[in-house]
């Protein structure tokens, strides 16, 4: 959610709050009781939702006695009246918390999706960057991609454009005994960029293995909440490009892995 969208949904929901300490004043169940009621409601349920907790929570609160009986004294309705106002506002209250807790989540998620949708922008152009480059006026020296390292530099480059901290070779956390270097790690944004490169002795078989086992490595890294893979297979030594992507793009609790071949 967008730190304008939070913003403006506090708002409202506080000036429902701000409403409560006149209403209590009022006579039960009055007209102006209900017409609250009935607004905050139904603003809870178009913010978030007609199943939501927040929505069901609010409508669960009571105004009135439990059980009532001809011996129930006025001054208990009263009481159970006053008590239903306490517990809405702090309901409302803790709602605004929640939103202005969480909101620092959401943006960050927001920002990883932002991060992917570049990187994918990069992983998409990178052939046609990659043969424009050999292709200099003159004959004058340019970068021919034929290895990883290459990959890696050009790579380097690009992100550039999109990322202010981009950090190569970084170390991963010991793994089955060693360690081994990352590629890139986007810190801000928590993503780890692991680049390869198809050749004669590492195809598809050999790539996937790989990439299982960058995927468990990555899983212990402090930094790294989204593992990007992207494989350069200039030559397509690999036969279903879109089946190894589908087999290791994964999502589980707190870490998520995506497989990009190209081109």
């Amino acid at each position: 959610m967008k730190p304008e969208r939070t913003s403006k949904i506090i708002h409202l929901i506080e000036k429902q709050i701000n409403e409560i300490e006149e209403l209590k004043k009022l006579e039960c169940w009055s007209p102006s009781f209900k017409a609250w009621k009935r607004k905050t409601a139904a603003l809870l349920e178009r913010i978030f939702g007609e199943d939501s907790r927040q929505l069901k929570d609010f409508e669960e609160i009571s105004y009135s006695p439990g059980i009532i009986s001809n011996l129930t004294p006025e001054s208990e309705f009263q009481k159970r009246y006053i008590r239903g106002w306490e517990d809405a506002e702090a309901i409302l209250r803790s709602i605004t918390e929640e939103l202005l807790e969480f909101q620092g989540i959401g943006n960050l998620e927001e920002k990883s999706a932002n991060a992917v949708k570049d990187l994918e922008r990069i992983f998409d152009r990178f052939h046609q960057v990659a043969r424009q480059l050999r292709n200099r006026r003159e004959g004058r020296p340019t970068l021919d991609v034929n290895d990883e390292y290459d990959v890696q530099d050009l790579l380097h480059a690009l992100l550039r454009l999109f990322f202010d901290d981009i950090r190569p070779e970084e170390w991963t956390p010991s793994y089955a005994g060693g360690s081994a270097r990352m590629d890139f790690l986007l810190k801000n944004e928590k993503i780890v960029v692991e680049v390869k490169k198809t050749r004669d002795n590492l195809a598809e078989k050999q790539i996937g293995d790989q990439l299982i086992q960058d995927i468990a490595r990555y899983k212990a890294h402090p930094d790294c909440d989204h593992l990007v893979c992207f494989v350069y297979d200039p030559e397509g030594k690999i036969g279903n490009p879109r089946g190894l992507e589908a087999d290791l793009s994964q999502e589980g609790e707190g870490f998520k892995t995506s497989v990009y071949v190209r081109p």
